[in-house]
């Protein structure tokens, strides 16, 4: 064993994990460049080299959920990463010119790909499984869930900032009788919502949401703050509050870390969400400060992990007609996008979080739902 592959392995130890091992969660190494590439470029190093086939392991979800849950990651600091720290901290890259890079990279990559992914509504955030067994009545509990948290009602007006393909306007207008609006940066998610939502009372805007004008009875707002960065969570919460009437509620959902941060983690942000990052309850509790009342703060976390699961196994099922239009490489990308993700949210590290928040306050207090 050289001194770099010693190294990597006593690192490991700490999470349990052998290299060449015969456990599911142990890596398999197939290049020696390995070893070197981890040291040199921390969590970026091993996403790539595991896009390269570099190594593999059986249980890949488990293997980076021992690695985040021994917080081995702190522990390797590659020089590389301060230039991207530097460039987090001194510039604002979530900047209106740049609002529509991520719609660009990630969601218009192809509908394929998220229809047979995705539950049948393509609702792409944590379903919600309590008391069901499957992904459709998983992401259908989510959206009744927020429904009822705001307290929906039929001829409600309504907004939904980041609104995806369409799925959440298109079941509160159907179940609740609402009227509204919904936006996103994203011209595929914009097309295919407008026609799922062709019949109802519903307009689709492919807009940033500094641009949002009006006012709504209720606003919800799901898996889209991960892309507004920390330079601009203020103008986010004061943009809701100006849209938002004095009586309603604001329902916010949300991947949440429990550390505050300034930028992605370096692969994730190179590959899958460039320019995005997970907030903290500093950050939001800073932004929202004197503008919301903090009504409700729901934590289901570890549902995100049997979402990116099943979202990971709809995939597999689907490869034989989905690699038609999408190569090996992406392939590995996607699976390790999927499955470190779910092995973070097992750890704990990052949360997934529905928070209801009023402008002054419910008379008597709100009423907690879950």
């Amino acid at each position: 064993m050289d001194t770099m592959q010693y190294k990597v392995q006593k690192l490991l130890n700490e999470a349990g994990i052998a290299i060449n091992g015969n456990r599911k969660f142990d890596v398999q190494v197939h290049e020696d460049r390995f070893f070197q590439k981890i040291f040199a470029e921390g969590s970026l190093g091993l996403g790539e080299a595991y896009m390269e086939g570099w190594w593999d392991c059986e249980a890949l979800d488990e293997f980076i959920y021992r690695v985040t849950a021994a917080r081995l990651d702190r522990k390797v600091q590659p020089v590389r990463e301060i230039g991207t720290i530097l460039k987090a901290t001194l510039m604002n890259l979530q900047k209106p010119s740049l609002a529509f890079e991520i719609g660009k990279h990630h969601y218009d990559i192809g509908d394929d790909l998220y229809e047979a992914m995705l539950d049948k509504r393509m609702n792409y955030s944590c379903g919600y499984w309590k008391d069901v067994k499957n992904l459709d009545q998983a992401q259908e509990n989510k959206l009744d869930l927020i429904c009822r948290k705001l307290g929906l009602e039929k001829g409600m007006r309504v907004l939904d900032i980041g609104c995806g393909w369409g799925g959440a306007l298109k079941y509160a207008a159907e179940k609740y009788g609402v009227e509204g609006v919904g936006i996103t940066v994203s011209r595929n998610q914009a097309e295919r919502a407008k026609k799922e939502c062709k019949d109802l009372p519903i307009e689709i805007r492919l807009e940033d949401y500094r641009d949002l004008q009006g006012h709504f009875d209720h606003i919800w707002s799901v898996g889209m703050i991960e892309h507004v960065g920390v330079k601009n969570y203020r103008t986010f919460m004061q943009v809701t509050r100006r849209c938002l009437k004095p009586d309603g509620l604001f329902l916010l959902h949300t991947i949440g870390g429990n550390r505050s941060v300034n930028k992605a983690d370096p692969w994730l942000g190179k590959y899958i969400f460039p320019n995005s990052m997970i907030p903290s309850i500093r950050q939001l509790g800073l932004a929202m400060e004197d503008l919301f009342v903090m009504e409700d703060w729901h934590n289901f976390g570890p549902d995100y992990d049997k979402t990116l699961m099943q979202w990971h196994k709809n995939v597999l099922n689907h490869w034989d007609q989905l690699k038609e239009n999408y190569s090996e490489r992406f392939f590995r990308m996607w699976q390790y996008y999927l499955l470190s993700c779910a092995g973070v949210f097992r750890s704990r590290k990052v949360n997934l979080w529905q928070i209801v928040l009023s402008p002054e306050g419910v008379p008597g207090g709100y009423q907690s739902v879950r």
